[in-house]
Parts: structure tokens; sequence; C-alpha cells
């Protein structure tokens, strides 16, 4: 066998090379992610933890190519996003928005909750975004418990007392539906802030899901014996029906479902403007959780209609959109006493456990 006879000049270039890419690795290595600290040391961070992923056998835009200098490359996908808007009876509503795929998804979805921002030719009819126009995102950064900390701009500050609330749930609720958000907590130009700045609103534990959404009836509750819920009822605009979550106490139980159920046979408060889709005399008879399809039995005066009784899209939409929230249940079926098939309003038999995915399909969520 021959010996390998490498030249002296080859061996000096081949060191070199080995030399540079060593010192490149340990030069990349050094680089960190740094937190607010400080007004003047703070980072604009990116949630890049939360990046779009790119459909099966696709590139996102942007990645997996060289960009040539001085040139942006379009992005030509979307992805569909649920924001928290303000509807026009002032309630917040969740509204399924189709927003360009990006990276810094959390970013995004903030920025699009900002007035006369990217969102205003988006808005259904009726609704309008939440924070006070000129409001920039400068910064988020993701804490290992959970929160969010988002650091907003001082044009945050411009906003009306009356909406301190409902500017709070539509930034909690947007940012919670990203996997491992759970809470956010509010930064101002880089300051840490305990109170919000136009009423006051404690923020300095930072502000979840459980805090609720549309609150109602919490003023004359008796805390301890009672536990917050969210169920959901149709409001109209327009031609345009939607489900609007609302967030009340009923009196703690060993049944839960049951619960939540007589919640929505109950109907919303009166003084809102929200519609209750079932009649006075319809009853849960049974509530019964199996593999995710939670199964509820009603009476026959859950059916409206005279030559055949049929479950509204309406009262559909409420029960599955309110027990769905609970993470165990995954759909909803319903059964009729003395009913052997449940007709939809379509004239259909629902065969099939409802999923949430489906009513929002059906109701353009």
């Amino acid at each position: 066998m021959k010996s390998l006879g490498f030249k002296p000049m080859i061996i000096s270039v081949i060191l070199l090379l080995t030399t540079g890419l060593l010192s490149g690795c340990l030069f990349e290595g050094e680089q960190t992610l740094e937190k607010m600290d400080s007004p003047d040391e703070a980072v604009n961070t990116t949630d890049t933890a939360l990046e779009e992923d790119a459909p099966e056998g696709e590139e996102p835009s942007g990645e997996g190519e060289e960009e040539q200098e001085g040139e942006e490359q379009p992005t030509s996908q979307t992805v569909e996003r649920e924001l928290y808007l303000m509807d026009e009876n002032g309630m917040i509503v969740p509204q399924t928005i189709e927003l360009p795929a990006s990276q810094e998804a959390a970013s995004q979805a903030i920025e699009y909750l900002v007035k006369d921002g990217p969102v205003t030719n988006l808005l259904p009819n009726g609704f309008q975004a939440v924070l006070p126009a000129g409001t920039e995102v400068l910064g988020l950064n993701p804490e290992a418990d959970g929160t969010m900390v988002v650091d907003l701009s001082e044009e945050f500050k411009n906003y009306d007392a009356k909406d301190e609330q409902k500017i709070l749930e539509a930034m909690t609720y947007t940012l919670t539906q990203f996997d491992g958000i759970k809470r956010i907590k509010l930064w101002i130009n880089g300051y840490e802030q305990n109170v919000m700045p136009v009423d006051g609103t404690p923020v300095s534990q930072g502000v979840s899901r459980s805090d609720g959404i549309n609150v109602q009836g919490a003023d004359h509750v008796d805390v301890l014996d009672t536990e917050a819920v969210t169920v959901y009822f149709p409001a109209q605009s327009g031609d345009q029906i939607y489900q609007v979550p609302v967030t009340t106490r009923v009196q703690k139980g060993d049944d839960l479902y049951t619960t939540v159920v007589q919640a929505l046979l109950e109907g919303p408060a009166l003084e809102t403007s929200l519609l209750q889709p079932f009649n006075d005399e319809a009853e849960v008879l049974k509530t019964e959780l199996n593999d995710g399809v939670l199964s509820l039995s009603f009476n026959e005066a859950i059916l409206t209609g005279q030559d055949q009784p049929t479950l509204s899209n309406a009262a559909l939409a409420s029960l599955v959109m309110s027990l769905t929230d609970f993470e165990e249940v995954e759909s909803v079926e319903v059964n009729v006493e003395g009913s052997e098939q449940v007709i939809n309003e379509l004239g259909e038999p629902i065969v099939e456990p409802v999923t949430r995915q489906e009513v929002n399909q059906a109701i353009g969520l």
C-alpha cells in the first residue's frame, strides 16, 4: 500500500482553516439572550420559540434559502390566528383572522390588536382593535414559569378608563392561545408595571385566563362557595352570528359539567345584548365523559320547531364551545329523551360527537 504523502503547504492550509472554524464556533457560543433589566438595557426580544410550523414538505418563507443583499424575500404563506377584538357592544370576542406567517407569532398577534394598525382592513363588520393607536411592541420576554412579559411603548397609556379591563382581557386571551404561555405581565418602555396606567387595575402578579373574560355577576357572589366558569352565548351583528365568552360564577359541586350546562340554560345576564338559544323548559338530565367525548342528555324541550323538532345551531355551538374549554373534553354528543336521532337545522342527523373546530368552521370563527 502506498503511503499518503501530503505536502507541507497543504498541511499548513488545513491547519489554518481548522483554526478559523474553531474560533468562529467559540465566538458564536458566547452570544446570550439578555432580559429586560432596565430602560437602558431593555432588549427587544423575539418569540422565536413560538415559530410558525411550515406546511409539510415546505420551508417557512425566508428560511432555507439565502437572501440577496438589500432584498426582502416575499412571504406568501398565511396562518389562521385567533385575535380577541371588541364588538359593537363592548364585548371581547375571539375572531379567527388569516395573518401572514411569521416566526415571531406572539409579537405579531399583539401588533394586530393595535387600532389603525395592520389589522384594520381585516376587521369583521362591527369589530375594532383594542390597543391605542401607535402602540409598539418593544419586546416579549418569556419566563420559565409560563409568564410572558410584554413591553409596550408609551402610546399604550392613551386609552379610556372604561376600556382598561377589556384591553387586559384581549391581550391575555390572545397571547395565552400559544403553547407554554399561561399568563402575561406588563412593562411600559422598559419599566415593570404593578398596576394598569389609567384606572389602576392590579397586574403585579400577572393576568391569566383564570381572571376571566367579559366577567358578569361577580360583585354580589359568595366567592368561597362558587367557582368561575366561562360559557359562550350567541350574539348577532347584521347577518353574522358569533359566540361570545362570558365568565360567571356557579355553585361548587361534584358535577361541574352539569353546572356549566345549567348556567347556559339559565341564559345570559339581562343587561347584555347576548341571545338565549335555549327554551325555558329545557333541562339537562345527565352528563357523562368517556375518552374525551362528553355525552349530554336533555329533555325534549331542548329542541325547537314544530313540524320537525331540531337542535338549533346556536344552542349546539354554545354547548360545544363552553364545554370544550375543559382540557379533558374533546367533543360533545347531544342526546334527547325520546328521540333516536337529533336533527340539526338543515334536517340532517347529528351522528357524530361535535368538536370545537367543527363549530368554529360552521360559524366562521
